[in-house]
C-alpha cells in the first residue's frame, strides 16, 4: 500500500535515502553492518554510497531451559563474538552454567553456519577502533537491534551508529542510549509495522 511521503518504494530506495543522512561518516573509515535478512539490501546502498566495507551483524538468541522462545540474552557475531545476557532474568531463573555454556556454543555454531552460507565463510571485519554503522530495514520491537548494539559496544568501536529508515519514535528514544548516534528517516505515529511503509516489502531469501 502506498502512503505517499510515508513510504519507500523498496529497500534499495530506503538505503539510498538513508545514505544521504550518513555522508559525514564517509571520511571516518566506516564499517557497515547489516542485520539479516531485510537489512542487507538497505545496508548495501549505504555501503556503496559511503565507499565502505559491508559485513553482517549476525545475532542469535539464547533461549531459556525448556522455553527456547524466552530469551536470556544473545550471541553477537564478530571478530570477537560477544555474549549479551539479561542479568535480571538470569538471576530469576538461576540458569545452570553448564546449560548456558552449551547454549552459547550451539548459537556460535549456528552463526558460523550462516556466515558460511551468506559469505562463504569470510571472517568478520574487526570493528575495534572503527566507526560502525548498524543498518536494518526498520525496527518494530527492537530486540535484535538492542542485542546487536550491546554486543558491538563490547567489541570497542570508536563510534557506534544505528541507521534505519523507519521505526516508532519511542523505540528510537530508547535506543539512543545504546549507540553514540541514531539516524532514522521516519517515525510515524501511529506506527503499525515496518512493512506498511514499503510499497515493495518482498521477503529476502536466506535460511
Amino acid at each position: 500500500m502506498a502512503i505517499g511521503d510515508l513510504s519507500f518504494r523498496d529497500r534499495a530506495e530506503a538505503g539510498r535515502q538513508l545514505a544521504t543522512r550518513l555522508t559525514q561518516f564517509r571520511t571516518r573509515d566506516p564499517v557497515i553492518l547489516a542485520l539479516p535478512r531485510g537489512g542487507v539490501p538497505v545496508a548495501y546502498e549505504v555501503a556503496r554510497a559511503l565507499r565502505a566495507p559491508l559485513d553482517l551483524a549476525l545475532v542469535r538468541k539464547i533461549g531459556a531451559p525448556g522455553h527456547p522462545e524466552f530469551g536470556l540474552g544473545a550471541v553477537v557475531d564478530g571478530a570477537h563474538p560477544q555474549v549479551v545476557l539479561n542479568d535480571e532474568i538470569m538471576a530469576q531463573l538461576d540458569v545452570p552454567e553448564a546449560y548456558l555454556d552449551e547454549e552459547i556454543r550451539r548459537q556460535l555454531q549456528e552463526i558460523e553456519r550462516r556466515r558460511e552460507r551468506y559469505l562463504s565463510g569470510r571472517q568478520p571485519i574487526d570493528v575495534a577502533g572503527r566507526t560502525v554503522i548498524v543498518v536494518d530495514d526498520g525496527i518494530a520491537t527492537g530486540g535484535t537491534v538492542r542485542a546487536a548494539l550491546q554486543g558491538l559496544a563490547g567489541a570497542r568501536p570508536d563510534y557506534l551508529v544505528l541507521a534505519v529508515p523507519v521505526a516508532p519514535a519511542d523505540m528510537i528514544d530508547l535506543l539512543r542510549s545504546q549507540a553514540d548516534e541514531v539516524v532514522c528517516l521516519m517515525t510515524p505515529d501511529p506506527f503499525y509495522a515496518v512493512g506498511y511503509h514499503y510499497d515493495d516489502f518482498t521477503q529476502t531469501n536466506a535460511q
